[in-house]
């Protein structure tokens, strides 16, 4: 018999890029099924998660940091913002502990004024406990939050308030997915994105942006997974820095990649990494869609 208590719903992550919305995906879920990076614009889409707890089920929509679009990726990014304000019961506004709201913050906080909100403020184990307080009055002013909840994503402080808050605010409902479930990304999604997270934090600069992974072998047996995956980018110049002097970069990027596959999969990993030149994919609404980058 189905529980008429029941409690669930879809709930937005928004903020700028870098203030730890994915980390914080993370946190809520209990492990890691998004990427993170200190750089910004990691997340390029729409990452689903799953939060399944006694009487409740929380759907999160992670999404790209809102930004001004410099080509159609970034477009595609902004796109998939707007929808996933569209489609949630309620948002978490994330931001981070500083003096400065800042321009995109303020149309983040105009485009989800007419949903619930809480206003989550991250980072704050970065922070004084007494510079919190002329953060909240500044966010208060702008509108009404359902509740404000200091979180350190990264310590893990305060997510179990965050919890509660928003068990409160989901309406009642069924439970949309099994209970074991803790993202719609396949497995062969969440692999090209570890190899992007390591691509990410081994290099620097401009090249990461214009990264993406495609898997194009994932054969599993008893004791190994086979991967074979391209490493696309959008120069000459770049492949060479992302191969790096002897191909130690890349065999470094392989190394902590495979590591963290092993984790994901439960079985040894056997990976083979190559990187090709893709010019200016990032305006290439056909390349997009091949790399599954693509919002229809």
């Amino acid at each position: 018999m189905e529980n008429k208590n029941f409690k669930s719903g879809y709930v937005g992550i928004v903020g700028i890029p870098n203030v730890g919305k994915t980390t914080l995906l993370n946190a809520l879920i209990g492990q890691k099924i998004a990427i993170i990076s200190p750089k910004p614009q990691t997340t390029r889409g729409k990452i689903l998660g799953i939060m399944s707890e006694s009487g409740m089920q929380a759907v999160f929509l992670d999404t790209p940091g809102f930004h001004k679009p410099k080509n159609k990726l970034g477009e595609n990014m902004l796109k998939a913002v707007n929808e996933t304000i569209g489609e949630a019961d309620f948002v978490l506004v994330v931001v981070e502990p500083t003096d400065e709201v800042r321009n995109a913050e303020l149309e983040i906080i105009e485009k989800t004024k007419n949903i619930p909100a809480i206003l989550v403020i991250n980072k704050c184990d970065t922070a004084r406990k007494d510079a919190l307080l002329p953060v909240i009055e500044k966010y208060s002013k702008l509108r009404e939050f359902a509740e404000i909840v200091p979180i350190s994503a990264k310590t893990g402080d305060g997510i179990d308030a965050l919890k509660e808050e928003v068990r409160k605010l989901l309406p009642e409902g069924p439970m949309y997915y099994p209970e074991d479930m803790v993202t719609d990304q396949p497995e062969k999604q969440i692999v090209a994105e570890i190899i992007r997270e390591k691509t990410l934090y081994t290099l620097d600069k401009e090249v990461p942006h214009g990264i993406a992974v495609e898997i194009v072998k994932m054969k599993e047996e008893k004791d190994i997974v086979s991967i074979s995956a391209n490493i696309f980018c959008e120069k000459d110049s770049h492949k060479g820095i992302i191969i790096g002097s002897g191909g130690r970069t890349l065999k470094r990027i392989g190394s902590l990649a495979r590591r963290d596959c092993e984790k994901l999969l439960d079985k040894k990993v056997f990976l083979e990494l190559w990187v090709k030149v893709k010019k200016d994919w990032r305006n290439s609404n056909f390349l997009m869609k091949e790399f599954g980058l693509k919002n229809d």
